[in-house]
């Protein structure tokens, strides 16, 4: 069984490399119609800001004809009123006439004004819309480029994709399927599927896993989960063994680790009062010797007598 779940293992990493190709290449699949559709966007407001411009064009030139065609009138009343002088009788005729040509001369004034006025926006604005012309034509042309280029390497990433599938599907034959899914989610999401667990830590949380869990990794009779971020879990020997304490700094969700470091703390304390009572036990017997002493040099002393 060891020995199944070991080329288990080894399947699984040979499938996530495979599956971190397929969704990369997944990635650049959506981003080149998006990237394309963006330059679409944009030269479709340009034609339409071009379009704008053009109307604006059209509606100044109309301008210019009516402006044109008062004009014209303006100088047929100057001209009729300077003949018929030549003929008037009366100082009033003469007044009345005097006043159309005036008048007329004025407006033929105001209205060239104006006409060089529209005539010099008029070239202007065909100076914007020959430059936005020829801006749109070459954005045209690039987005026919761009959208060929698209195309060609849709297809390659389609027919990358579909290899990958199939490659796959070899790799993950034998496998329970739930697995499978299971697996091509995490690595998905998380970019990993599989990762070791050295010293009971598993590296792709760098959580410390319950004990017995962990000798359960060790032994390798199953395909496990770890249950903080749902990678498949593989046991990989470390050299390194004071690893798995240094760990604790990580933030382990297990009790027991807890509970271990509460009994440490523990026996520290009962170590020290034990020093404590030693200690007065000490100074203890070194008085009864000090009297044991001055007992026995009492006695001597009346022997002696």
């Amino acid at each position: 069984d060891f020995m199944q779940i070991t080329e288990v293992h080894e399947k699984l990493e040979a499938l996530q490399k495979v599956l971190l190709e397929k969704y990369e290449i997944e990635i650049q699949l959506k981003e080149n119609p998006a990237s394309l559709e963006n330059q679409k966007e944009s030269l479709s407001r340009d034609k339409e800001s071009f379009l704008k411009k053009d109307e604006e064009y059209k509606e100044c030139k109309d301008k210019i004809l009516k402006l044109e065609f008062e004009l014209d009138q303006a100088e047929k009343l100057r001209e009729e009123g300077e003949k018929g002088m030549g003929d008037i009788s009366t100082h009033r005729e003469f007044e009345a006439l005097e006043k159309q040509v005036n008048e007329a001369t004025a407006k033929a004034e105001d209205l060239r004004k104006e006409i060089d006025k529209e005539k010099r926006n008029l070239n202007e604005l065909d100076e914007i819309i020959n430059s936005m012309k020829s801006y749109i034509d070459s954005l045209e042309k690039q987005y026919k480029e761009e959208s060929s280029k698209s195309e060609k390497q849709t297809k390659k990433f389609e027919a990358q994709i579909e290899k990958l599938s199939k490659k796959i599907e070899e790799i993950s034959e034998g496998i329970d399927p739930e697995i499978i899914i299971k697996f091509e989610r995490i690595v998905k999401r998380r970019r990993k599927g599989i990762v070791s667990v050295k010293n009971g830590v598993c590296e792709g949380c760098h959580m410390i896993l319950p004990a017995q869990f962990a000798n359960e990794v060790h032994d390798g009779a199953n395909i496990l989960f770890c249950p903080y971020c749902s990678c498949i879990l593989k046991y990989e020997e470390s050299a390194e063994a004071e690893d798995y304490y240094t760990m604790a700094e990580t933030g382990s969700l297990a009790g027991d680790d807890f509970d271990d470091d509460e009994n440490i703390n523990e026996d520290e304390d009962y170590s020290e009062d034990n020093e404590y009572d030693k200690s007065s036990e000490f100074d203890s017997d070194d008085e009864s010797e000090d009297e044991e002493e001055s007992d026995d040099d009492s006695e001597e002393e009346s022997d002696e007598n």
